[in-house]
């Protein structure tokens, strides 16, 4: 399924130099995992005041691959560098979704978009986090299985924010949009739920 979260591999290719650095430093990954916590709330303050200026929504879309880049570094960083605890795969795990209703909280506000439709994107960005976590619980891995994942919802509010810093022209689509984002985020929480199930009793 066409997801984001493939180019994965080559993204972290391109963080290497990054994350050697950021080692050199002594930081630790749980560090860098606090930090992208730090950072989505920053973004949310901005995400929810970018109608005042529309500078704001550039921040943003740029604050969300910084986003990206962190999420992917302190996995690294533990995994590369033998650094995996449990206190980390907690702020991890919890961290990413109190980070995504900070960043799409904003969206409950937007004139262009139904209040419910805002409403019902962050709560089922929530379940499929949950459906790639339990799967963890079911067959001993974790799921990232898109459509419209962690990655995805942030490229496509990147690609808002963007767009709404030039022009205007997306308010009469905002609903079906992230409407048809929520849509998306349902059967992503079918595939990884199904998946994980079928990898469980393949294990047994």
């Amino acid at each position: 399924m066409i997801s984001i979260y493939k180019i994965k591999p080559k993204f972290q290719q391109l963080l290497m130099p990054l994350l050697k650095l950021l080692r050199g430093w002594g930081i630790s990954p749980n560090a860098i995992t606090i930090l992208s916590i730090i950072l989505s709330f920053a973004l949310s303050y901005f995400f929810w005041n970018a109608s005042d200026g529309s500078s704001y929504f550039l921040i943003v879309a740029f604050g969300l691959l910084l986003r990206m880049m962190l999420n992917a570094l302190d996995g690294m960083m533990a995994r590369i560098y033998n650094l995996q605890s449990k206190l980390g795969e907690i702020l991890n795990e919890v961290g990413d979704i109190i980070s995504d209703v900070a960043i799409y909280f904003p969206l409950i506000i937007f004139s262009s978009l139904s209040i419910e439709i805002a409403i019902i994107f962050i709560l089922l960005s929530i379940i499929n986090e949950f459906c790639g976590l339990i799967a963890k619980v079911i067959s001993g891995k974790r799921r990232y299985d898109g459509p419209m994942g962690k990655s995805d919802r942030a490229f496509l509010i990147g690609v808002i924010c963007i767009v709404y810093y030039f022009t205007n022209s997306l308010d009469p689509y905002m609903n079906y949009i992230i409407g048809g984002s929520s849509i998306l985020m349902i059967f992503s929480s079918y595939i990884r739920l199904t998946k994980s199930i079928k990898n469980g009793k393949n294990n047994k």
